[in-house]
């Protein structure tokens, strides 16, 4: 129970930081008058730090333990959202988004290593319920900016940065158990990248992120430009995809018992095609509260199930596989932050064009899935 407490606290963290940038975007954009394009720098700073936390911490994490993962990654998240809330111009305010960056990598990592450590068995629902809690970061982050902070930045950093240090303080003297001994373990962690299927698995992560960051950071402006309140707006981004998320994460639990997680993601991933398509097809906020719920239902299993296939495929180098696989999935905000930026104009109604990468990208994902079912389909795993 106790390692579930903590890597629950550092996921609800993370779910702070994921929502922060779409969150403190409108007011942002206002105070160092930014464009779209300028906006994507600062999501391109963010991803940038993700892929180089997640990329360098997974050999840690198997060699050190995942309690050090944790206290770096907490660390830096506070660190930084103390830079921001006293960011003083545009280049200030990237920096303290790089480091944001590494810090969530860094914890979405460590969190996730831990929790599959849990349950062999039951790592996929393990999983699902641990990322509940992104929901409820995510939830938490723009409701009360919107409903109790007015939206200011500033207001929003602050209390972000004190929950994060008494996260840090709570991990600090919360017991995890340290590494274990394996023997050849530095040829199993290196062994996971001559799997052809780790490619795949962390592609289609890739792939996922891109759309999940897409809402978080571009939602709320893009309903602003389509006339909706900036308090709407946020509590759509709230109440909508992140409840959706922490929702559909609780009730996949019991289809996970039942149903192959590969099958489970592959259907997700259609709906996902569906419902971005459809929510770029309203201006009404209380349709677009909708469509954007059931986004965050479509999207909730993905990236922990993935992350439990990924777990369930390499036995040794575990932290390795899931840190590269996560590294991918961050490469997805890298590359499509610019490219929806570029798509998107100086026009703020632009984004709604600049948007349409996440129905290409999720039907994509389809592909991907039907692509590992037919490879899975002959190996002894009870993931196919």
């Amino acid at each position: 129970m106790l390692l579930i407490f903590a890597a629950s606290l550092a996921i609800f963290v993370y779910g702070m930081v994921a929502s922060m940038l779409g969150t403190i975007n409108p007011g942002l954009a206002s105070k160092f008058n930014l464009d779209n394009l300028q906006t994507s720098y600062v999501a391109l700073a963010q991803g940038i730090g993700l892929v180089i936390a997640s990329v360098s911490v997974g050999p840690l994490l198997d060699r050190k333990g995942k309690k050090v993962g944790l206290l770096l990654g907490l660390g830096a998240v506070a660190a930084a959202l103390f830079i921001l809330a006293n960011a003083s111009g545009y280049s200030t305010m990237v920096f303290s988004m790089l480091v944001l960056g590494v810090g969530g990598g860094i914890t979405l990592t460590a969190a996730n290593a831990l929790g599959s450590d849990v349950s062999e068995s039951r790592r996929a629902i393990v999983l699902n319920l641990l990322n509940v809690f992104v929901g409820l970061g995510g939830l938490a982050t723009p409701f009360v900016a919107g409903n109790l902070l007015s939206g200011d930045a500033v207001r929003v950093a602050y209390g972000a940065a004190i929950l994060t240090a008494i996260t840090f303080f709570i991990q600090l003297f919360t017991k995890v158990p340290p590494p274990a001994p394996i023997l050849g373990k530095q040829e199993g962690s290196a062994g996971v990248f001559r799997q052809p299927l780790l490619y795949v698995l962390a592609f289609s992560v890739l792939l996922y992120t891109a759309c999940e960051f897409a809402i978080w950071n571009w939602l709320p402006k893009y309903l602003i430009a389509q006339g909706i309140p900036e308090t709407r707006a946020l509590n759509i981004l709230s109440l909508g995809f992140a409840l959706g998320l922490l929702v559909g994460r609780v009730a996949v639990t019991p289809i996970l018992i039942k149903v192959a997680p590969l099958t489970v993601t592959m259907g997700s991933a259609v709906l996902m095609a569906i419902t971005t398509y459809a929510m770029l097809q309203t201006t009404d906020a209380t349709l677009a509260g909708i469509i954007v719920f059931c986004a965050g239902l479509a999207m909730a299993p993905v990236f922990p199930t993935t992350i439990a296939l990924v777990a369930s495929l390499f036995k040794h180098g575990t932290a390795t596989a899931i840190g590269f696989t996560i590294t991918c999935g961050f490469s997805g905000l890298v590359v499509s932050s610019p490219i929806i930026g570029w798509l998107s104009g100086t026009d703020p109604k632009g984004l709604g064009t600049g948007l349409l990468v996440l129905p290409v990208c999720s039907a994509v994902m389809v592909c991907l899935y039907l692509f590992l079912r037919a490879r899975l389909a002959g190996q002894q795993h009870a993931i196919a």
